[in-house]
């Protein structure tokens, strides 16, 4: 019988200096049997390296992982899932979330709040314009917040599909509601527990599903993962400083209270605003990386992974890359596709 880790769809994540060395892990990715690769938005955009990643393979599934909501229009965000969707020839899922207020107004000067109803009508302003793009028709979304109305514009050539999965990723309850209510799959944080997944978040995506008569969207488990044979030390190092970065951020406050590490915020945080990568990693320490990622020897990390892949639907396997080097960033890839190929 089937371990829950054999058993479970594995994601990877798109991140790399250069396109071209993009390509070369989407390629690895694809050989080693992995789903999808989502790609995140923090020091790239959320788009531009799915066209690489498409570009060099056949077969693996591309998501933006995630891409900020609220800092592309409803007409851009629907033309960019559209063009990667036609590239990849159908194997795009658009991933979308609201990101923390502070990014969204001081860094890229967009409007945050009501996050939820923003949301809400944002997802139905981009499934209407792909749809109505699609069809080569009109398109009319109303609302408050999103009030969008194309007339006359048809978009050249057949369309890969009429309607591209949309999956959000959420932290608090009721945009994780949301994501019941409406969205095709669930991606969870990273740094998220497998607790905390299994007695918070599924359940609200389910009965949010219930009460919208529905069936509750594919859940997609994160876990921050470093696996090193030769030195499982260090990859729990590299994985306490992803941990550490995420405990930094005010919107996680109540993630890490809720496990009992409260008291760890306020040196994390001093280490953090210091730049100093061994008291970071020390603050965190041995219990907390545990908790938030699964790290040390490729045996030690499948026997974690075990516990996220039993209430995962998908699992997606996520490098350390805070306070790493490129080169590093690298390595801690390559080291999941091989620990994890099938």
């Amino acid at each position: 019988m089937p371990s829950a880790l054999d058993a479970t769809p594995l994601d990877g994540q798109l991140v790399g200096d250069g396109m071209d060395e993009i390509a070369d892990l989407a390629i690895r990715a694809e050989d080693a049997g992995f789903r999808r690769l989502w790609a995140p938005e923090l020091y790239r955009s959320a788009t531009i390296p799915l066209a690489a990643a498409v570009a060099a393979t056949d077969r693996i599934e591309v998501g933006t992982g995630i891409a900020l909501a609220f800092t592309r229009s409803p007409m851009v965000l629907a033309l960019e899932a559209l063009d990667l969707d036609e590239f990849s020839g159908g194997r795009f899922v658009l991933g979308l979330g609201a990101g923390v207020r502070r990014l969204n107004e001081s860094w890229h000067a967009a409007a945050y709040r009501p996050a939820v109803a923003r949301m809400r009508e944002l997802v139905a302003a981009v499934r209407e314009l792909i749809a109505a793009l699609a069809e080569r028709r009109d398109a009319r979304a109303p609302g408050r917040h999103y009030d969008i109305h194309v007339r006359g514009l048809r978009r050249p050539g057949p369309p890969r599909r009429a309607a591209i999965p949309v999956w959000l990723a959420a932290v608090r309850p009721r945009m994780t509601a949301l994501a019941g209510e409406i969205a095709d799959g669930f991606l969870d944080h990273p740094v998220t527990s497998p607790e905390w997944m299994a007695e918070r978040i599924r359940p609200a995506l389910q009965e949010a599903a219930d009460r919208a008569g529905r069936p509750r969207p594919e859940f997609g488990g994160g876990a921050i993962t470093a696996v090193s044979d030769e030195d499982p030390d260090a990859a729990r190092r590299a994985a306490a400083l992803s941990v550490g970065f995420y405990a930094t951020v005010k919107s996680y406050e109540e993630l890490f209270a809720e496990h009992g590490f409260a008291d760890r915020l306020p040196p994390i945080r001093r280490a953090f605003a210091a730049e100093d990568a061994d008291r970071l990693a020390d603050a965190v320490g041995i219990d907390m990386t545990r908790a938030f990622a699964a790290a040390g020897s490729a045996g030690e990390v499948r026997a974690r992974l075990e516990r996220y892949a039993e209430v995962s639907d998908r699992l997606w396997l996520v490098p350390p890359h805070h306070m790493q080097s490129p080169p590093a960033v690298a390595r801690w890839q390559r080291a999941l596709l091989v620990a994890f190929a099938r």
